[in-house]
């Protein structure tokens, strides 16, 4: 029997939105993709974006939608109020109903920790998945992304995170600082990027003056923009990774991730003395939109 569409799960974030097409047995019947995120938009135009995304869909507005992500911001479809650590991955049953549209779309909540002041969304639901499909974990987690995250996970619980801005500030210096032409590539060297990983934890304080050094090697020395690309990914991570030692240096570390900057902060985490793994992030997304869809009662996980 070939299956038929149930609902609809959604991660929304600041830049891109993933949308997948789900039975009721939680099969995948399609993948979307769009670079209509959040940052783009303002309240009344998600309905819309949405819409235009399924516009293929017969009667696409009367199936649920569960969405993780920034549209539950303040400057999102509907703000999703934050659930306090420590806690588990919020649900569906404090999820926020979008107001004033045709469509049953229901958004969960973020988590946010007091202090050290932070939040996060839709790395929530990741979480959700990975508890769901490894039960009894314990540990530490780092999602990688424009804002970095590591959690400590215990009891079933957030019990504490801090976010990163190493992606934006990596974006924002090889974009538009006076380092942009030293590191116009997308080679690698792993060398340079090793060497220059060690010299950021040993000293993260010099963060600013090892950064600037990157244009002056290259005016004066030659310095490849392969190298000084490998060398700004690693001062930025090392100075992360010189914060967060007490997340990592007991725990092997789960990366929620499987691509380039996964694969950065796992190599990195090994080079400095560390245990680390990466899984399917993607995976883990899908199964905590699932669980969520499921605490409705409309679906078996």
């Amino acid at each position: 029997m070939t299956s038929t569409l149930d609902w609809i799960a959604v991660d929304w974030g600041t830049t891109h939105l993933r949308l997948w097409l789900m039975a009721k047995d939680g099969q995948v019947l399609d993948r979307r993709d769009s670079d209509q995120g959040m940052g783009k938009l303002i309240p009344d135009q998600f309905a819309p974006t949405l819409a235009a995304l399924l516009s293929d869909v017969p009667n696409a507005s009367a199936y649920p939608v569960i969405i993780c992500g920034m549209a539950g911001a303040q400057q999102g479809w509907a703000e999703a109020p934050y659930v306090t650590t420590p806690c588990p991955p919020p649900g569906a049953e404090i999820a926020t109903h979008a107001p004033d549209t045709d469509w049953d779309v229901r958004i969960l909540p973020g988590v946010k920790q007091i202090h050290p002041a932070d939040v996060m969304r839709g790395e929530e639901t990741q979480i959700a998945g990975l508890l769901l499909e490894n039960h009894g974990f314990e540990g530490t987690l780092c999602l990688p992304g424009t804002h970095n995250k590591w959690v400590r996970i215990k009891v079933g619980q957030i019990t504490e995170f801090r976010t990163f801005m190493t992606g934006e500030l990596f974006a924002l210096i090889s974009g538009q600082s006076v380092l942009r032409h030293s590191v116009d590539t997308n080679d690698h060297d792993q060398e340079a990027f090793e060497t220059a990983l060690g010299e950021a934890m040993a000293d993260p304080s010099a963060l600013a003056a090892n950064l600037f050094s990157l244009r002056a090697e290259g005016l004066l020395n030659g310095l490849s923009t392969a190298a000084a690309r490998a060398r700004l990914s690693a001062l930025l991570i090392g100075a992360e990774l010189a914060a967060t030692r007490a997340f990592w240096q007991e725990d092997e570390v789960v990366i929620l991730g499987e691509g380039d900057v996964a694969r950065a902060y796992e190599t990195a985490l090994k080079t400095a003395g560390g245990k680390a793994r990466c899984v399917d992030a993607e995976t883990l997304t899908l199964a905590g939109l699932r669980s969520a869809y499921a605490q409705l009662g409309k679906a078996a996980l």
